[in-house]
């Protein structure tokens, strides 16, 4: 059975990836990813599985008003979501099921550390407003990745009818303004341009504000949500101008592929 490097770990890193991910997780994941690709026959479905039931516990120690313990252990839930995702592209062991169970175990561990968090404080305090809070952590987050196919496929449906090539991936882009050359420098860093994704909302809400005191919950939870809800109305106003600059009408096909 073949030896992996470290340097053979950070290679499965993405090329970018949310600053959270890189300063925070990419670090911890990779030193875990290693011993796990060369000591054990740990698949990455069963690391998402892992990383699944971690998110069960998290949302019962939210739930029964564990703070720092939710925290934490949500943070392991997360790391080793991020670990099985290096895992398959080390080995190359990737299934079309395991990016489905991926994507739903995510869905699943929001909802549930939400529900959590509304239901422990609520029964501590009998503030409705961790209620509304725990609600609007989850639809806010199923919004988003509503959204974000969606916004895929209208892309590509412009590309495939204007004949464009597809953006280069890694390209670092050109000029001289303000956002390009601090997209530059985001980019050497591996770090997205949207500063604000579901993965820095999850942070803010899931370990952040709890370690910081139920007080902060509230605040953090309410401020991150209002910054990503800002964040996928910008990227909605740059998918419009994309199509507004290569305006074309849909064929019935390209209606439906958008619609289904």
């Amino acid at each position: 059975m073949r030896t992996y490097s470290l340097d053979d770990v950070y290679e499965t890193r993405k090329r970018r990836d949310s600053w959270w991910t890189v300063y925070f997780v990419d670090p911890v994941a990779c030193r875990v990813a290693l011993p796990v690709a060369n000591r054990t026959h740990l698949t990455p479905n069963g690391l998402t599985t892992f990383s699944l039931v971690l998110g069960m516990v998290s949302a019962a120690l939210f739930a029964a008003n564990q703070l720092v313990a939710g925290a934490c252990v949500f943070y392991l839930s997360f790391m080793i979501d991020c670990v099985d995702g290096k895992i398959a592209r080390l080995k190359g062991t990737g299934t079309p099921f395991g990016l489905w169970l991926d994507y739903v175990g995510d869905r699943i561990r929001v909802v549930l550390c939400a529900g959590g968090l509304a239901y422990g404080q609520y029964s501590l305090t009998g503030d409705v407003r961790y209620v509304v809070l725990g609600a609007a952590v989850a639809v806010l987050d199923l919004f988003r990745y509503v959204n974000a196919p969606q916004m895929k496929r209208v892309r590509e449906t412009v590309r495939e009818a204007r004949g464009l090539p597809e953006p280069e991936e890694g390209r670092l882009p050109r000029g001289r303004s303000l956002p390009k050359r601090l997209n530059r420098f985001l980019a050497r860093r591996r770090v997205r341009s949207h500063l604000i994704s579901g993965i820095e909302f999850h942070a803010a809400v899931f370990v952040v504000a709890p370690l910081a005191g139920a007080w902060a919950l509230i605040p953090l939870a309410a401020g991150a949500g209002v910054l990503l809800l800002a964040n996928e109305v910008f990227l909605v106003y740059r998918m419009w101008l994309f199509t507004r600059r290569h305006s074309v009408a849909p064929s019935q096909e390209s209606r439906e592929r958008i619609l289904v």
